[in-house]
């Protein structure tokens, strides 16, 4: 596969902007002396030691079951060793939790404190892992050389976010300045590698980057109108309790933010590559006929990505959705202003608003670029 120098050149600058980047953000944050006592370890279950039941409240006769059991340590600097954990399940509160058995891959919670093993949940990420590379695997055989780069991208994209931004967030640097490079970071370097430095992608990213702009300042305005806190869930309670000093209401935005990104850029890079391939056909020659085809075509995308982007977040929210539906009915004033219900309807609005500037802002961008000269050359 020959690469072209473009090509090298954004690999060099991706690596060097992944690792300025964290040098440059990251820092130290103190947390609670306890969760130094605190250890994870892998293992797998030998022997079930003893099960018990727990006794019960309310009048019920057993409030849960306790499992002894013995686990093999997997991996850390105990690998090897033998040690006996307990598994707590209470009917209440898990009631869908699974009883461990032999042969089952588990995360221990040590507590050095008082040097206990406690089951913390199993281990899932191994099956991930594979069918990952799976599909990693027809990737590369479906798309050859576009598969191999769009792998290339989505790594460096996966790297700008674990690398920068979540370091950025955890040392306390500006949240929404962050959001913002590492967005335009993803959007210039997936289409440079992907597509190439050409026409096509120069206007997909300018689109792009009006519509990520138009979202991100939209989500500005209602995050002031609608007095956000950011307080949506338990895992954002946690997050304050370790004392990580991170600003809650810019956690939402760069969320809505990023989930955006992808949509917008999909719905540019659409209109882009078509209104490219009628000119090579004869199709349009004319600033007026492009930007006419990218409307209409838009218009079509447009139906089938507002669909794509409100189920992907339906379907992360199924859970909250089940809770609203279900009886009792809540009270409708109550539930459609709770926070976690309005972000839901931003991340959903927000995403549409970007896709809707990017389709007319690319069509003309690409009317403007395409016919700047008669040739055929789509590099710039």
């Amino acid at each position: 596969m020959k690469l072209n120098s473009v090509y090298i050149t954004v690999v060099i600058l991706s690596v060097l902007f992944l690792f300025a980047g964290n040098r440059l953000v990251r820092g130290e944050f103190e947390v609670f002396e306890y969760l130094e006592e605190v250890a994870y370890y892998t293992g797998v279950v030998t022997e079930i030691v003893a099960q018990n039941d727990l006794p019960g409240w309310g009048g019920e006769e057993r409030g849960g079951t306790e499992t002894i059991f013995n686990v093999r340590i997997t991996r850390g600097e105990r690998r090897g060793e033998i040690v006996t954990a307990q598994q707590e399940i209470l009917y209440f509160f898990t009631m869908n939790d699974r009883e461990v058995s032999v042969g089952d891959n588990v995360v221990l919670f040590y507590q050095a404190w008082n040097g206990i093993y406690n089951f913390a949940r199993y281990v899932r990420i191994n099956y991930i892992i594979v069918l990952g590379i799976v599909f990693l695997g027809l990737v590369l055989l479906f798309g050859r050389k576009k598969g191999f780069n769009a792998i290339v991208a989505l790594g460096f994209t996966c790297m700008a976010i674990f690398w920068v931004f979540i370091p950025a967030i955890l040392a306390g640097r500006n949240i929404y300045i962050t959001a913002i490079i590492v967005c335009v970071y993803a959007i210039v370097s997936t289409l440079l590698l992907v597509i190439g430095a050409n026409k096509k992608s120069l206007s997909a990213m300018l689109g792009c980057l009006g519509g990520v702009f138009l979202a991100g300042l939209i989500m500005l305005v209602m995050d002031v109108l609608l007095q956000l806190t950011g307080v949506l869930d338990r895992d954002v309670a946690f997050l304050l309790h370790l004392g990580v000093p991170v600003d809650l209401r810019a956690i939402v935005f760069a969320g809505v933010i990023l989930g955006a990104v992808g949509a917008i850029m999909d719905v540019a890079m659409s209109i882009s590559s078509s209104l490219w391939e009628l000119k090579e056909t004869g199709g349009v020659s004319s600033f007026a006929g492009i930007f006419k085809s990218g409307i209409t075509i838009g218009k079509d995308i447009l139906g089938t990505m507002l669909n794509t982007l409100i189920l992907a977040y339906l379907g992360s929210s199924l859970s909250l959705i089940l809770l609203i539906s279900a009886p009792p009915q809540p009270v409708p004033i109550m539930l459609f202003n709770e926070e976690l219900v309005i972000v839901e309807f931003l991340r959903a609005l927000v995403g549409s608003f970007g896709m809707l500037l990017a389709i007319p802002l690319t069509a003309a961008i690409c009317g403007k670029l395409y016919t700047l000269d008669d040739n055929k050359n789509d590099t710039f």
